[in-house]
């Protein structure tokens, strides 16, 4: 059987071939009461400007019928329809080549060029966590995401600046942000050297305050660049302070010099070359026209400052409802943490906050749904928070405790087979080449799944010309003009897509609705004496249905495990 993965992207690539040259035609099929009948149509409205009266001829709808190719999915059937042309999979065995290699559409694709280097900079770290606004927040969670997307397909990432302030340190821990630490600063004696030739003749002899060296023009280096590169045309000078040396210190040191550890062949080699390397500036709007200055100085004073240097602007972060006019990034957390002990304590009854079983749980959800806020608006996108409402409860599609929750109910019904099994109720799994999957009819989550972006394309933040990178580099899909962060998403929708009804109805009452729809979850019964079924019965003529419905959600388990983990999230097991 072949191995390599089935892909949406590709088969749609195949579809629209098939058709000859043209505009793409061709659409994937995401609502229930569609998939019934289809998995891709081509709008009628779209053939007719391909054909005459829209009418397909006849070699093409054999062509498709036929079409084949790598990543290309197997077709049962094509034929015209009111809507147009329509295009049915042939299921059981896409259900087949998905569900028995749920590694290939989980682990991330490794990147086609081994040996990439990023250099990722986030300035609002410098600042202390009371300082830290929530715009900077932001860049420091797009950041801490996108190193972790980049490092699991295989990129050489090094983080700067390393945090000094030990209090932000810990404010990092609670968020669950992975950066290095350091103790001291890195010498700025070169840079400085070199910009004081720059500007003797900038101060016009005036006396200058203590920790700026002089004014040094950027204009000629601005018109240079060119307008496409993106600068500010504002940019005409800068003032150079001891400050902005450090940081250029820091970011030459780490470009020069990588960790052992980074990379085989590259760790602590100073010819590795900066031409190779590519520099992401994570920086909020209002920071903008600093980093600019601060790039165009590195330019200035270093003959070998990197030649590509790519900026990911994050939009402004508006608050509706605040307790106060201005709240920091740790009144956010502390905000967002009552909140989740508060559902809980109204859930579960009690005090839970104090109880140290808690602790690290209500840890987790707080940090899931600050993060799933903030990475679930494109980073160049305003983002509103909405912190009017006292509660927050595991109802919201959207939030991070509704992934949570459900990835513990995930955890609970494969503990509740398990006890299951090691009572004698149930048979232990069979090997998954035996699963009947023409049992297996919820379509949606299966196109979820092999809609899981490897990240093949986008692994690298854009590096063609210009200051701004057209799209965040972070982002998981096969489009430019994305929503949502790609593990983050994915994550999400794998858990709306057991939480639907059959009739397509998001809804977070019912929970896992995969596993209600076909009672493929824990039930015990009125007598304390009963043990816990996967069905209202053993029955053995129905095992099949229940392990191949098994086998699915474990798909999903371990695709959303990853996402996850992109998130720095661990899964929980219960709730």
């Amino acid at each position: 059987m072949a191995t390599r993965r089935l892909g949406v992207g590709e088969t749609l690539g195949a579809l629209n071939a098939a058709l000859g040259p043209g505009s793409p035609v061709w659409i994937k099929e995401t609502r229930t009461r569609h998939l019934r009948s289809r998995d891709f149509l081509a709008p009628h409205r779209a053939l007719q400007a391909r054909f005459d009266d829209g009418q397909v001829p006849e070699h093409l709808l054999h062509a498709l019928a036929c079409l084949q190719g790598p990543g290309v999915a197997p077709v049962l059937r094509c034929a015209p329809t009111p809507a147009g042309l329509s295009l049915q999979l042939q299921r059981p065995a896409v259900f087949e080549r998905v569900l028995s290699a749920v590694a290939a559409y989980a682990t991330p694709a490794l990147p086609a060029l081994p040996g990439q280097r990023v250099l990722l900079h986030c300035p609002a770290l410098r600042s202390s966590p009371c300082a830290l606004r929530l715009s900077q927040l932001r860049t420091v969670l797009v950041a801490d995401h996108l190193a972790r997307a980049l490092r699991a397909h295989g990129v050489c990432v090094r983080l700067v600046p390393a945090v000094q302030d030990p209090h932000m340190l810990t404010f990092l821990q609670q968020l669950r942000v992975d950066w290095p630490a350091a103790s001291e600063r890195a010498s700025s004696h070169t840079l400085r050297s070199h910009a004081l030739e720059e500007v003797t003749s900038a101060h016009d002899g005036r006396t200058l305050s203590p920790g700026i060296l002089g004014r040094l023009c950027l204009k000629e280096l601005v018109e240079e660049q060119g307008r496409t590169a993106g600068y500010d045309s504002n940019l005409a000078n800068c003032l150079v302070t001891e400050d902005l040396l450090s940081v250029l210190a820091e970011l030459q040191e780490a470009l020069w010099h990588w960790p052992e550890d980074s990379h085989p062949g590259l760790a602590g080699s100073p010819d590795t070359g900066t031409d190779s390397c590519l520099v992401v500036h994570v920086v909020s709007c209002e920071e903008e026209f600093q980093q600019q200055k601060l790039d165009l100085l590195w330019q200035k004073l270093v003959d070998k400052a990197p030649l590509r240097q790519k900026h990911l602007i994050c939009g402004p972060v508006k608050v509706a409802g605040a307790p106060g006019p201005l709240m920091t990034a740790p009144e956010y957390y502390k905000f967002r943490h009552a909140q989740v002990c508060k559902a809980s304590a109204l859930k579960h009854g009690g005090d839970l906050a104090q109880d140290p079983a808690w602790t690290e749980i209500f840890g987790v959800l707080s940090v899931a749904t600050i993060k799933f806020e903030m990475l679930s608006t494109a980073p160049q996108s305003q983002l509103f928070l909405a912190l009017a409402d006292k509660n927050i409860s595991t109802k919201g599609t959207k939030s991070g405790t509704f992934v949570m929750y459900n990835c513990a109910r995930l955890a609970t019904l494969f503990e509740s087979y398990k006890c299951s099994m090691e009572q004698g109720l149930y048979p232990t799994f069979p090997p998954v080449s035996s699963l009947d999957f023409s049992l297996l009819h919820d379509e949606v989550m299966v196109v979820a799944l092999q809609q899981y972006p490897p990240l093949s394309g986008s692994a690298e933040p854009d590096s063609n010309a210009g200051l701004h990178s057209p799209r965040a580099p972070h982002h998981c899909t096969h489009r430019d003009d994305v929503q949502v962060p790609g593990t983050a998403q994915h994550g999400f929708q794998l858990l709306l897509q057991p939480s639907t009804h059959p009739r397509g109805e998001r809804t977070a009452k019912t929970g896992l609705g995969h596993a209600e729809r076909y009672r493929v979850k824990t039930k015990e019964a009125e007598d304390e004496t009963s043990r816990p079924l996967l069905f209202q019965e053993p029955r053995p003529h129905r095992f099949g249905q229940m392990f191949v419905r098994l086998q699915l959600l474990r798909a999903v388990r371990e695709v959303l495990h990853t996402g996850l983990a992109m998130l720095g999230l661990p899964p929980l097991s219960h709730i």
